[in-house]
């Protein structure tokens, strides 16, 4: 198996044993804290956090480091192009302006703006962790399992179980046909210049989409021929009851959330300002 992958992997953890709708209540708690609050002190915590947690759950950084580097690169031209389009947003939050050094035409860069932008590192940081960890500790089958015990149909729970299935499908499906494709001297290594592997990487599209497609109709298929969706109710294989250490997650997440609300309600803003 390819640790590269971002893919279900069965690790003994405490992560790896919670429930899958318990994961997704801490994931909907911890996303919803890291945008309400641009605090950099719950930001900071949130980040040092999320990394003990995947210390913890053993996963290696290896299987989502492609994906952690893709939303880096991401991160640094989200930076730039907030800055570009709004170079003194930190000073209009934070009501003061202390000039670094200039840069060009109406461009200065401020202590202000360089805070701005490090709450806003922080914010992708404290998420980026638990949300990968998610998708690679939580099992597609027993989470439409779980989400259809709280509540939701199951046949929107299959429907997200199936999804969750289909991004691994979708990388090996990926990285086969760039293998066949560099195999009849299509060149997608390093060596290429950018350019050219963008306009290569469209070769391997449309196989692709087209496998994609033909994966479709087979699922379809053999979810129609076994009658999928004519009963009000279903059983599952890999159904799991809450325990103890999922209450206990659940908790500690709600704890954490309403220290977040009542710092923001004390504070009166959703910005901590050093400024001040």
């Amino acid at each position: 198996m390819n640790e590269a992958m971002l893919e279900y992997l069965e690790i003994d953890s405490p992560i790896h044993k919670l429930t899958g709708a318990t994961k997704l209540i801490c994931l909907i708690l911890w996303s919803i804290i890291s945008m309400l609050t641009y605090n950099t002190f719950i930001l900071g915590f949130m980040v040092i956090f999320s990394i003990i947690i995947f210390k913890i759950s053993k996963v290696k950084f290896k299987q989502i480091s492609f994906v952690f580097y893709f939303i880096l690169v991401f991160l640094i031209i989200n930076n730039i192009a907030i800055f570009i389009f709004s170079p003194y947003q930190g000073v209009e939050i934070y009501k003061t302006r202390t000039d670094l050094f200039y840069i060009i035409g109406s461009y200065t860069l401020t202590i202000e703006g360089l805070f701005y932008h490090l709450n806003i590192t922080l914010k992708y940081f404290s998420i980026i962790p638990i949300a990968l960890l998610f998708m690679v500790a939580t099992n597609p089958s027993e989470f439409a399992s779980s989400l259809n015990k709280i509540g939701l149909s199951y046949k929107i729970a299959y429907s997200v179980a199936i999804a969750l299935r289909y991004i691994p499908d979708i990388q090996h499906e990926y990285r086969d046909i760039s293998f066949a494709q560099q195999a009849r001297g299509i060149d997608m290594s390093k060596k290429a210049k950018i350019s050219d592997r963008i306009k290569n990487s469209t070769s391997i599209l449309m196989p692709l989409i087209f496998s994609s497609l033909a994966r479709i109709e087979t699922i379809s298929c053999a979810m129609e021929l076994r009658a999928f969706g004519n009963k009000k109710k279903r059983t599952w294989y890999s159904a799991r009851n809450f325990e103890k250490r999922d209450y206990v997650a659940i908790l500690v997440l709600l704890v954490l959330f309403i220290i977040s609300v009542v710092i923001t309600l004390k504070n009166g803003s959703r910005f901590y300002n050093p400024f001040i």
